[in-house]
Parts: structure tokens; sequence; C-alpha cells
């Protein structure tokens, strides 16, 4: 894909890696709908990016208010050409302490938000007469368990199960599916998340990068799923 005048939706872009893709695509000449419920951030975002940044107050969430907006931005004549589907959060403790607020936050962010804004995005990217693209952004949480974050393990192994039925439905309609596992990043992801991080994250650029590479593909390639680690990650205790 050359993403020169590529309209592309980023989830959870107002800060993080969702902040790193959006730049980076910019960069690369596309066209970048960023979808967040910080209004000030997005703000800050779109002056720093110019008119290529479209900031979109929306909670993926609202079933309703996803639909609506789908509906009066795009249209068959107005495809969107990518997807990334990255807002997400980590609540981390042990299942008697995990409470069920957090536990249901969980699912809606991680896993219902990316049901309600795919499902209505499909259709468009089957009326487009260009390959399209969905990236998943799900965690190395998604490929093992480990102590004290069973309820994000579970909204990340649901990402990687719906990534890899969705890759096998849609790629004989030109749409390629991708999932990303990535590792440690240096964001506020683990603040709020209540852990601790450690000095050798990743950075956000060097994972928008990679996602930029991925969109870059011919048409006939496909990685269908990537894990990106930091090479020297926090020693175990």
């Amino acid at each position: 894909m050359n993403l020169t005048g590529k309209k592309v939706i980023i989830t959870g872009a107002s800060s993080g890696i969702g902040a790193a893709f959006a730049k980076a695509i910019t960069e690369k000449g596309g066209i970048v709908y960023g979808i967040a419920r910080r209004q000030d951030r997005l703000q800050q975002l779109q002056e720093m990016l110019g008119d290529s940044f479209h900031p979109v107050v929306l909670d993926i969430t609202d079933e309703p208010a996803v639909s609506t907006w789908v509906e009066t931005t795009f249209s068959a004549e107005n495809y969107p050409d990518a997807l990334i589907n990255n807002a997400g959060l980590g609540k981390f403790g042990n299942v008697e302490d995990l409470s069920l607020d957090d536990w249901h936050t969980m699912m809606n962010v991680n896993l219902n938000g990316v049901f309600y804004l795919t499902r209505k995005i499909v259709p468009l990217m089957k009326a487009n007469p260009a390959h399209c693209h969905i990236i998943n952004i799900a965690s190395v949480a998604g490929l093992m368990g480990n102590p004290t974050i069973s309820g994000y393990n579970v909204t990340k192994f649901g990402l990687r199960g719906f990534s890899d039925a969705l890759f096998k439905e849609l790629r004989y309609d030109a749409i390629k599916v991708t999932c990303v596992y990535p590792g440690s990043i240096a964001t506020e992801f683990f603040d709020l998340a209540g852990s601790s991080a450690h000095p050798n994250m990743m950075q956000a650029e060097d994972v928008a990068s990679t996602i930029v590479h991925i969109l870059e593909t011919p048409d006939n390639f496909l990685i269908d799923e990537i894990t990106l680690r930091p090479l020297n990650p926090k020693r175990p205790d």
C-alpha cells in the first residue's frame, strides 16, 4: 500500500503508540482519523500533525456512537483504506483481587470496541476497489499467560483468535489482517495498569516504523502475525 492519500483509522490515537502511528502515517502522506476520548490530547496532536490528522472524540465501547460516526464519515464512495485497532488497557492483579469493573472495562475496550468498529468498517473495505488492511494491536500477553494479568490475558488471547479468523474470512476480499504482539513499550500504559516499567523498553517510534512497513508491503504479501520485543527486557526477579 502506498500510504499517500490513504485514509487510515487509528483508535487510541491520543497518546503512546497510537500517537506515534498517527505521526508516522501522516509523514508518509496518509490521512489519519484519530479516535480517542481525550479531546485535549487529540487537539494537541492535530496542532502538531496539521490537516492530515482528523481528531475524532469517540468512545469505542459506545456501539451506537461508533455506528453513527462510521455512517456519517464514510460511504460507498468514500472508503477507509486501513484500520488500526490500537485502543486497549490493562488492569493487573491477582484473580481474587480483580474487580468486576476492571474486568468488564478490559472486555469492553479490548474486545467489544474492536468488534464494534471492525464490523462497520469491513463492508466499506469490501466495496473499496483497492487492497485494504486491518491491524489489531494485541500483546505478548496474547501468546502466554502470566500471573496477575489473567483478565488482560483473556482479552489479548481473544483478539488473537478474532484476528486469525478474520484473516481467513477476508483474504479473498483483498483485505489483509495482521495481529501484532508487542512486548513492553515506553508509554503510560504501565502507569495506568498499576505495574512497573523497566529501562529497556521499546520506543513507540520504533514500533510505529514497523507498522508502516507492514502497511507498505506489496498487495499479495501478508504478514498475518508479528511479535515485537525488547532485546534486553527486565530480568526475572
